[in-house]
């Protein structure tokens, strides 16, 4: 892209370290809620306790037994009892053994014995198995939020009943209705309500034990207004904001916030002043004069 005016290209690529660096960060302007963290280890598991089953391949952990078929094994979904523990293996010392977790499942009363892990690991606090999750972990995290009003940061929701993507919006305030167990990537589902249009949705939630980051509690929700940190921003852009939209005259800081941190910036300075390109995924383009939204492309 060459400068206008001069016939001479002078456009500079800013990294990714220095868009992050301009344009900081909204979570600095709010409220973390931070969530106490649900750590468990085995020994500590009481004969009962439950699992909720995220995915048919948790039969893949089973040891083959005569009373059931594995090929046909079909558990998504049910709640499986913790019944007790062993060690298998020569020696008694030997911490390379693998651990042997009895299961019972609540429906069937089917029994199950799950190979999960080594003995040395046992005593790992958050203790989890693949594909199970844990009853506990989903009603310690439903005490702390559930039934109270925060406001959503994401706008990425999911229908409640068909778990189809839905149109959502951010920075609007939510009641939080309930937390449910919900898959083997994201172990909770928060079901939540709109305040002002009472929409009802949920979105997918990592718990503190989750290798997924960005997707916990304080990365999703925030206790504080985030209009609050804004003031400058009047009430029409900011429902623009809302929804992820981006209108001429917008500021840089407005973009930002209605569609998040660009890709890669192009910066073009020429003799009728600053002119620069956010550039995102799927082609999609801002281009402002002078810190101004001159022109885009969604």
């Amino acid at each position: 892209m060459a400068s206008c005016g001069t016939g001479i290209e002078v456009t500079e690529h800013v990294t990714d370290k220095d868009v992050r660096r301009v344009i900081g960060q909204i979570d600095n302007r709010q409220s973390p809620v931070t969530l106490d963290a649900y750590v468990d280890s085995l020994p500590a598991w009481k004969a009962g306790k439950r699992f909720w089953v995220a995915d048919d391949q948790v039969k893949q952990l089973f040891m083959q037994d005569a009373a059931y078929d594995k090929d046909t094994l079909h558990l998504a979904g049910h709640v499986l009892h913790y019944v007790s523990y062993a060690k298998g293996g020569l020696f008694e010392e030997d911490d390379d053994r693998y651990v042997v977790i009895e299961l019972r499942d609540e429906l069937s009363g089917q029994v199950y014995h799950c190979r999960a892990g080594k003995a040395r690991e046992v005593n790992y606090r958050g203790f989890t198995i693949p594909m199970l999750i844990d009853l506990d972990m989903v009603d310690h995290v439903a005490r702390q939020v559930a039934g109270q009003d925060f406001f959503i940061k994401t706008g990425i929701w999911y229908d409640r009943e068909r778990e189809q993507m839905l149109d959502g919006r951010h920075f609007i305030k939510v009641h939080i209705d309930s937390v449910l167990p919900g898959n083997a990537v994201m172990p909770l589902r928060v079901l939540f309500t709109t305040s002002d249009t009472r929409e009802q949705a949920m979105v997918w939630m990592s718990d503190k034990q989750s290798s997924m980051v960005g997707r916990d509690f304080d990365a999703m929700f925030t206790a504080s207004d985030p209009h609050l940190s804004y003031p400058a921003i009047s009430d029409e852009n900011w429902q623009h904001i809302t929804r992820a939209q981006v209108v001429q005259g917008m500021t840089k800081e407005e973009c930002r916030l209605a569609l998040g941190n660009p890709k890669r910036i192009s910066e073009n300075p020429d003799q009728g002043g600053m002119r620069e390109y956010w550039y995102y995924d799927g082609g999609s383009y801002l281009y402002f004069v002078d810190g101004l939204l001159s022109q885009f492309r969604r």
